[in-house]
C-alpha cells in the first residue's frame, strides 16, 4: 500500500516547477560586461630594444612642450577609427579598447623617449634656471597632434595614421623666434582589421614619426 498523500504529491511537483522557474531565470540573466582592452604603446626605445652604439657627442638640450590635440583627440582615451571607403569624415571609437592614458600624453612620451635618446628632453614650463646651454635657455618644441586613428582605406586593407605639426622655437626677451616648422604624416599599415591591428600599427606610425622628427632637429 502506497502511503504517500495528494498532499505530499503536490508539494513535490510544486519544489521541481520552482527549481526550473529558479534555473530559467538564471539563464535569462544578461552576461556581465566585458571591460575594455586597454593599450599603450609598448617599452619605448632603450638597452631593452636597441643596442647602445651611438657614440656622437650629445646634442644640446631640448625642451619639449606638452602635445596639443585637435578635436575629438583632446582628453580622450578612445581608439579611433575612420572609414574612408564610406564615411572618411567620421571618427568613431572601439567599444572594447582603450589607451592607458589620453593620446596626447602617450605620444608625448614616446618623443620623449626617442628624443632623449641623444639629448636631455625637459619640460617646456621647467624653470629656466634649472637648464641652460652655453648660458642660453634650450629651444622649445610644440607639437600639435591633428590625427591619430585607425584608418580603412577598403573593408580589407588598413593602416595606423599619424599627423603631427612640430614648431621649434626660441623664447627671447622680446618674444618667440620662430626656428622651423615641419608637418609630419606617417602610415603603417595593419597586420589585422581591428582594434589590435590598429593599435599595433599606430605604435609603430609614431616611432617613425619621433625618428622622423628627431632627424630633422638634429638639421635645424
Amino acid at each position: 500500500m502506497s502511503f504517500h498523500t495528494p498532499f505530499r504529491s503536490g508539494a513535490s511537483a510544486l519544489a521541481v516547477l520552482s527549481l526550473a522557474l529558479l534555473l530559467g531565470a538564471c539563464s535569462s540573466l544578461p552576461d556581465r560586461p566585458t571591460r575594455p582592452v586597454t593599450y599603450d604603446f609598448g617599452p619605448g626605445p632603450g638597452p631593452l630594444t636597441t643596442p647602445v652604439t651611438d657614440r656622437r657627442a650629445p646634442l644640446p638640450t631640448l625642451a619639449l612642450a606638452d602635445v596639443e590635440p585637435a578635436g575629438v583627440l583632446d582628453g580622450s582615451t578612445a581608439v579611433l577609427y575612420r572609414l574612408a571607403y564610406a564615411d572618411a569624415q567620421t571618427l568613431q571609437p572601439y567599444s572594447q579598447a582603450r589607451w592607458s592614458m589620453p593620446v596626447a600624453q602617450l605620444v608625448r612620451q614616446r618623443l620623449r623617449d626617442h628624443l632623449g635618446q641623444r639629448r636631455a628632453v625637459i619640460s617646456a614650463d621647467e624653470s629656466a634656471a634649472l637648464v641652460r646651454t652655453n648660458g642660453a635657455l634650450p629651444l622649445v618644441l610644440r607639437v600639435d597632434l591633428d590625427e591619430f586613428s585607425h584608418i580603412f582605406d577598403t573593408p580589407t586593407s588598413s593602416a595606423g595614421l599619424v599627423r603631427l605639426r612640430v614648431t621649434l622655437v626660441e623664447n627671447t626677451p622680446t618674444g618667440d623666434k620662430l626656428w622651423g616648422q615641419r608637418q609630419v604624416i606617417v602610415q603603417r599599415p595593419a597586420a589585422s582589421n581591428d582594434a589590435p591591428g590598429g593599435v599595433h600599427a599606430l605604435a609603430k606610425a609614431t616611432d617613425a614619426a619621433a625618428q622622423e622628427i628627431a632627424q630633422w632637429l638634429e638639421s635645424r
